[in-house]
């Protein structure tokens, strides 16, 4: 009996908690105020350094950070706790970021991307296909916002390489128009 008075009680103040607080806020997250980038992070690494009391951790993050229409980057951030690594990773990102020519949802050529020992090439590939592509590739792809493409990684798979060598093989990708200024011809003239 005076268990169910005291559970009685205790339902009654936490109702009666509840009551007196206002509305919740919902507060959108700090990234998402101040923009539309949307970030995939492809490795998180932890290292020990031994010292006098016992182990110190570190973390490192690969962040990719895209919008989805073009543009994507890619950054490091190491810290001793994992989410100041990601904020840090993110940071840099954005600051490397460049523009991907894409056609129709597609890259416009072949590429071949180098770094280290990691080898990635890129193929475009037609409507539907999808993104054929393992994990570090695949965030970066879809970071970029290239919808159908088909992808093979070579040598390494070592995702800081496989990373490094996909941004190497965008970076290499022009258009038809790009291509046609350049050399001061018409694009007819260029497939002639």
């Amino acid at each position: 009996m005076a268990e169910q008075t005291r559970q009685g009680q205790g339902q009654g103040q936490g109702q009666g908690q509840r009551d007196t607080r206002g509305p919740r806020r919902d507060r959108p997250a700090p990234e998402a105020e101040r923009d539309e980038f949307g970030s995939a992070t492809v490795a998180i690494n932890r290292t020990a350094k031994v010292v006098k009391g016992g182990r110190r951790f570190s973390f490192s993050a690969l962040i990719v950070v895209g919008d989805g229409k073009g543009l994507v980057g890619v950054g490091m951030g190491k810290a001793s706790e994992v989410p100041e690594a990601i904020r840090k990773g993110t940071e840099q990102a954005r600051k490397n970021m460049f523009a991907v020519p894409l056609v129709k949802g597609t890259i416009p050529h072949d590429a071949m991307g180098h770094y280290g020992a990691g080898e990635v090439m890129l193929r475009p590939a037609s409507r539907g296909t999808g993104v054929i592509a393992g994990g570090p590739v695949r965030a970066v792809l879809e970071q970029a916002g290239v919808r159908d493409v088909v992808t093979k990684c070579i040598g390494s798979n070592n995702p800081h390489n496989v990373v490094r060598a996909t941004m190497a093989a965008l970076r290499q990708l022009r258009t038809a128009d790009q291509i046609s200024i350049r050399r001061g011809k018409s694009i007819e003239e260029l497939r002639g």
